[in-house]
């Protein structure tokens, strides 16, 4: 990124706000909204911030290094993967292919939703060398599953993820009150085949497909992480749709430690749920996260400024991590001790953005 661009946005909020500043008011309140109360939204952050650090001090921490593992393949620089979002494509123009490569020249793995453009093969083309996941949502019969997961597999991808949380098009009423149709339409063209979905359907996909690396996003339980092992599958993947399907949920960070403690080591644990800060990622992390998800974080720098602001997302959370880490007494991720943290109630009343206090009041960006 240019030093202009660097100079341009020194915090993630500045991002936050120039992305509110470009976008319409009809994208950006399907960007920041969540389902009917979006209690499940304000759920994850709460989650979060219910978790306090207990630094240990005196630990010689000059190098710090804030790299993770992506599937035991390559290191990452950071432990995150940009998430899946449908319709990338406005917030700008290029999409996945446009996130893919921020995500690449910095050095994380990207989860390409199969509801944004440019689609499965075009999102593969823009970022041949970089990590990346294709996630599904399911629209068609076995046939329709296993020709999505032969096409990924020959684009390049390192794993195949069937989101498994919306067996029913939530309510989201900032666009319904808008009368913003445009995106749920889309979205709910042939639910039926998701709606009907079951364990003997992913057990079909183990069998038929041995050698792909499958993971299940949206996890919310010990008894269905259990499941998932059970069922062969590599990564369980914690998530709650940033809030935007089941209202009333509980927060990803919650959830955590049940579902790492049901996996027991028998598969990765994955996650994501209100990721906005270095901070947040190392609360996961210290929780038994191996690799946390960033949704709304991410758009916010894609609608910004494109490929540079995604990338700017990222070295400024980079930066957040190495100072927590430090602060903390960790040289590494793998030096986060779980008796680092310490469960307090939060200070403050939790909404999309109180990550980011210097964001103007009364408009609450």
């Amino acid at each position: 990124m240019s030093t202009e661009g660097q100079e341009r946005f020194q915090t993630l909020h500045e991002l936050v706000k120039a992305a509110k500043l470009k976008l319409n008011a009809n994208i950006w309140d399907y960007l920041v909204g969540a389902t009917e109360t979006e209690t499940t939204m304000m759920r994850n952050r709460a989650s979060l911030d219910a978790w306090a650090f207990r630094p240990r001090v005196l630990r010689d921490v000059s190098q710090v290094d804030s790299s993770g593992d992506f599937l035991g393949k390559r290191r990452i620089r950071l432990p995150v993967a940009l998430a899946p979002v449908g319709s990338l494509d406005s917030f700008d123009p290029g999409g996945a292919a446009t996130a893919g490569r921020a995500a690449a020249e910095f050095g994380v793995p990207i989860i390409v939703s199969s509801v944004t453009e440019p689609g499965l093969e075009g999102s593969a083309q823009a970022n041949p060398d970089g990590a990346k996941v294709f996630q599904l949502y399911v629209r068609g019969g076995p046939e329709f599953i296993d020709e999505h997961i032969r096409r990924a597999m020959d684009a390049g991808y390192d794993a195949f993820a069937i989101t498994v949380d919306t067996a029913h098009y939530s309510r989201r009423e900032r666009d319904i009150a808008k009368r913003f149709v445009k995106h749920w339409r889309a979205r709910s063209s042939g639910m039926n085949y998701q709606a009907a979905l079951s364990w003997a359907d992913i057990a079909r996909v183990r069998a038929a497909h041995p050698n792909v690396t499958l993971i299940l996003k949206g996890i919310g339980t010990a008894e269905d992480a259990a499941m998932a092992v059970e069922h062969g599958i590599e990564v369980v993947y914690v998530s709650n749709h940033g809030g935007r399907q089941l209202d009333h949920g509980r927060g990803s960070l919650a959830v955590l430690p049940e579902v790492v403690e049901a996996v027991s080591g028998r598969a990765r644990v994955w996650m994501d749920g209100g990721i906005s800060r270095g901070t947040d990622l190392v609360k996961a992390v210290a929780l038994g996260a191996e690799v946390v998800g960033l949704g709304r974080l991410y758009c916010y720098g894609l609608a910004a400024a494109g490929q540079h602001g995604v990338l700017r997302v990222l070295q400024l959370l980079e930066d957040e991590v190495q100072t927590c880490l430090g602060l903390l007494g960790a040289t590494s991720f793998a030096a986060v001790e779980r008796s680092m943290l310490h469960q307090v109630a939060p200070v403050v009343p939790p909404h999309v953005h109180s990550a980011f206090p210097l964001l103007a009041e009364p408009d609450r960006y």
